[in-house]
């Protein structure tokens, strides 16, 4: 009976650990700590830092670079005093967020359903590419986008 406790002990503690070592084997292996510091001092060589030397930025006090607050609200309120429809100006604005407020609550909603956002995904990439083979694959379906645009443009603009 002890005989049989002992084997039937030893092959679970086997099973565990072909459990733990099947279970863990995909996970890299951690380096272990060489000192007490967790955040280890790196020397940079003379040679490194002429290297990065083209890519360094430095801040300047130049004043034409420099924004003014004063100078951005005035021209905002020059902009707004010529605006002759502010009523409108200030529906569209109000529609506007609530519309982007809106639609964040339906990409909310769509993204707690488990397979939709994939699918919707899958949708995308299945239109993007039957745009690029459509419109940007070939020589003549590039000049037909253009004109398409340009065609829009007008309409849009009030010239055609």
């Amino acid at each position: 009976m002890a005989s049989t406790m002992i084997a039937a002990a030893a092959s679970s503690s086997m099973v565990a650990t072909a459990i733990r070592t099947t279970r863990f084997s995909a996970l890299p292996c951690l380096p272990p700590r060489s000192s007490s510091r967790s955040f280890p001092i790196k020397h940079v060589s003379l040679s490194e830092s002429h290297r990065f030397a083209p890519l360094q930025i430095r801040a300047s006090s130049s004043e034409e670079s420099s924004v003014d607050a004063n100078e951005v609200f005035t021209d905002l309120k020059e902009k707004w005093d010529a605006v002759e429809n502010k009523s409108t100006v200030i529906l569209y604005g109000g529609g506007a967020i609530v519309f982007v407020w809106l639609s964040s609550i339906v990409i909310g909603a769509i993204n707690s359903v488990p397979l939709l956002p994939k699918i919707m995904e899958l949708v995308g990439l299945g239109y993007t590419g039957w745009f690029v083979y459509r419109y940007l694959l070939f020589k003549s379906s590039r000049k037909e986008l253009a004109s398409d645009i340009e065609v829009l443009k007008k309409k849009i603009a009030g010239t055609e």
